[in-house]
């Protein structure tokens, strides 16, 4: 199976998911809908134009919650301006962040936006840090994130562990899996099965797997166990 282009659409009755785009080291761009509620998976860049685009300024003003994988800047380089565009559209209900634990990007980036703009926010901005795998409820949607395992270089051939988190959305009796980037492990087997739909990155070639993507033939195994499966973040 090869990668299919985007958007890529999902939908079963009030349950849907749009990925407006997965590119490796680009940008990512995620919006879920449960119900009346809508969600943003990975804001990279160009999230705050697919998102005027596709639900217009009303609803993007109720948007909730914010859901990162990880910090690295094509899952979160659209933060800063949709911070932003929410402040200046005067937005008046929470928006909660919800990210793995240890991720400095978030909260560099939150830090940066408070400090200049401190005097003209018009929302509260709640940055819940998942340091454990247990689930939770927000708006009208159960969440389950788990960890996987994704690196980063460093100098030289060093690496690094980032944090980084999946998530399985359910709600009406329906799941969906975002694996968000990462290497072949357990707990993406475990959280894929029998998903709705399972979404699998594919970022690394067949012949030198390492700790930071699966191959194309490792998410296709996973993604058989799913009903359905989308592979993003494929290179070009």
């Amino acid at each position: 199976m090869t990668a299919q282009l985007y958007p890529l659409n999902w939908k079963k009755k009030n349950f849907s998911i749009k990925i407006f785009c997965s590119i490796p080291n680009i940008a990512t761009g995620i919006l879920l809908k449960a119900g009346d509620a809508h969600f943003v998976i990975d804001p990279g860049d160009g999230i705050l134009r697919d998102l005027n685009t596709e639900i217009g300024v009303k609803k993007l003003l109720e948007i909730s919650d914010v859901f990162i994988t990880h910090g690295h800047h094509d899952h979160v380089g659209g933060v800063w301006s949709l911070l932003t565009y929410l402040r200046v559209m005067q937005k008046k209900s929470p928006l909660t962040i919800h990210y793995p634990d240890g991720c400095v990007e978030i909260e560099s980036i939150y830090n940066a936006f408070k400090k200049v703009y401190s005097r003209s926010i018009t929302y509260k901005i709640n940055l819940k840090t998942i340091k454990k795998s247990s689930g939770f409820t927000t708006n009208n949607i159960t969440v389950k994130p788990f960890s996987v395992i994704h690196k980063e270089h460093l100098s030289g051939d060093k690496t690094r562990q980032v944090p980084a988190l999946g998530y399985n959305f359910v709600f009406d009796g329906m799941t969906i899996c975002y694996g968000g980037d990462t290497a072949y492990c357990e707990e993406l087997v475990v959280h894929a099965r029998n998903a709705d739909l399972a979404i699998l990155e594919a970022g690394h070639d067949e012949e030198t797997p390492d700790d930071m993507h699966m191959t194309m033939k490792e998410a296709v195994a996973i993604g058989k166990s799913a009903k359905k499966y989308f592979l993003v973040h494929v290179p070009e």
